[in-house]
């Protein structure tokens, strides 16, 4: 690959859906000529579509990958991978314009969805043999079928633009039909031998197929971990994620569009409170390997291409601020042992069980016996959970409740005091605060409260830290 002044962007499976406006906007956006290479794109799947492929990702509702590894038929799956293949061809009639780009997408979808078929086909009859177990195969599945959704949208996607006089070039990275055996940097660097992006605009699947095992560590999150390899290993100017709204001050629909404001500037530290609060602006991995290659990550809406959106690099704060509220719907697992006070193993054993049963940990604290851990989970997850603990510690307590936290975060909270002030406009709103932490590193403060007061509390914290201090703000300059 000739090494050019590129940037590598990532566009999300919502933002895909609206893929006839991007032509205009975003891919071309008043360019021409050269002005329109350049860059390389990574596609999300069309949305919802990694979801019927896979499992819901926020009911749990299984999709095919569900359906398959829990069949007791064939018809189960078999329905599911048939409304796959309906769902994708109804995505990309949206999209295209012309009946020759429709025709060639139609005939992709049904190559890759027939073949998947065949696939399970093959391995579910082989596992009716008492040497093989369908479990051990289950990972490779869930990988298979998740590269048919980038697959397909990168695929329509190099189709629309080359109809549109763009020399984009489709770059699958899902390993379909090869030879395999490579590991995530071989597999990109293979695909992207011979491109000249300054005369070619690749569109590259979100999904990889490498030894490493995407789905293994970062399942959901793997087309962001694709991304940043990309910009790293090409050396790329900047790293652009490009989503259908702005990073703001807190979610607009909750505090009103007039009343947030985009942040414009933040840090990989700021990135990752968020990312922890399920409000992801890059999954942490992916940031941490832009953050070591020295890439700068932008985080921009895909519809208003002229704005520079916000950057994130390692730049400290100019001055203590506040720059974003949000909130995560939570668990509190408490486990209560009289017993616990200076004896080890009851932490390590509680941490073990939660890595077990795969359950994201938010925050967690602690006295002489008793240990909290606030995760982003379900209560059927930790029912399984808090048996499991109970096998470990008989004599102990232990109990689950679903509660809210909200957070306040910026580059540099020192000196604003804002677990004191926080505290006040909560109680003055007409709330209260189950409990409340900041760490000595002052990148964010932490509100435990009842779920239902989550939306207001998130408003009385934005009106007293942003609107207010903007306010403040344009009084001064004044």
């Amino acid at each position: 690959m000739t090494q050019s002044n590129h940037t590598v962007e990532k566009i999300g499976g919502t933002s895909m859906s609206r893929l006839d406006e991007l032509r205009d906007t975003l891919f071309t956006a008043g360019r021409s000529g050269d002005e329109l290479y350049n860059r390389v794109f990574v596609v999300s799947a069309f949305g919802g579509i990694s979801d019927l492929l896979l499992e819901h990702k926020k009911t749990g509702k299984p999709g095919v990958y569900g359906e398959f590894a829990s069949a007791d038929n064939h018809h189960g799956w078999h329905e599911a991978l048939t409304r796959v293949s309906a769902a994708m061809n109804a995505a990309h009639k949206a999209v295209l314009d012309h009946p020759a780009d429709v025709a060639q997408a139609d005939d992709f979808v049904q190559e890759r969805i027939e073949g998947a078929r065949n696939c399970l086909v093959d391995l579910q009859r082989l596992c009716s043999y008492g040497h093989f177990r369908l479990s051990e195969h289950l990972l490779q599945i869930r990988e298979l079928l998740a590269g048919l959704g980038e697959a397909h949208s990168a695929f329509v996607t190099a189709l629309m633009l080359q109809r549109a006089g763009i020399d984009a070039r489709h770059v699958d990275l899902s390993g379909w039909r090869d030879d395999g055996g490579v590991n995530l940097d071989q597999r990109i660097r293979d695909a992207m031998d011979g491109i000249d992006v300054t005369k070619e605009m690749p569109i590259v699947t979100g999904y990889a197929q490498c030894v490493e095992g995407l789905m293994r560590e970062y399942d959901r999150g793997y087309s962001e971990v694709t991304f940043s390899r990309l910009a790293a290993l090409t050396g790329a100017r900047e790293a652009i994620i490009h989503k259908e709204f702005h990073l703001s001050s807190a979610d607009p629909k909750l505090v009103g569009a007039d009343a947030v404001r985009k942040l414009g500037q933040a840090n990989y530290d700021v990135a990752d409170q968020l990312s922890n609060m399920g409000m992801e602006a890059i999954h942490p991995s992916a940031a941490k390997t832009l953050r070591q290659a020295g890439v700068p990550l932008r985080v921009t809406n895909a519809f208003e291409p002229q704005d520079p959106g916000t950057l994130i690099d390692d730049r400290p704060a100019e001055r203590p601020a506040v720059e974003i509220v949000t909130g995560l719907d939570i668990i509190a697992l408490e486990v209560f042992e009289q017993d616990m006070v200076g004896a080890k193993g009851y932490d390590a054993g509680i941490l073990d069980v939660l890595t077990r049963h795969k359950v994201r940990i938010v925050s967690k604290v602690s006295n002489a016996n008793t240990i909290t851990h606030y995760v982003d989970s379900s209560l059927k997850t930790m029912r399984r959970v808090e048996r499991d603990i109970a096998a470990l510690f008989p004599s102990a307590t232990i109990s689950s409740r679903t509660l809210a936290m909200a957070s306040v975060i910026g580059r540099d909270l020192s000196g604003l005091s804002v677990l004191t002030r926080g505290l006040v406009a909560i109680g003055e709103a007409g709330h209260e605060v189950l409990g409340a932490s900041q760490g000595p590193r002052n990148v964010d403060v932490q509100f435990i409260l009842d779920r239902d007061q989550l939306a207001p509390v998130i408003k009385a914290l934005h009106r007293v830290f942003v609107e207010e201090e903007d306010s403040a703000g344009l009084r001064r300059a004044a």
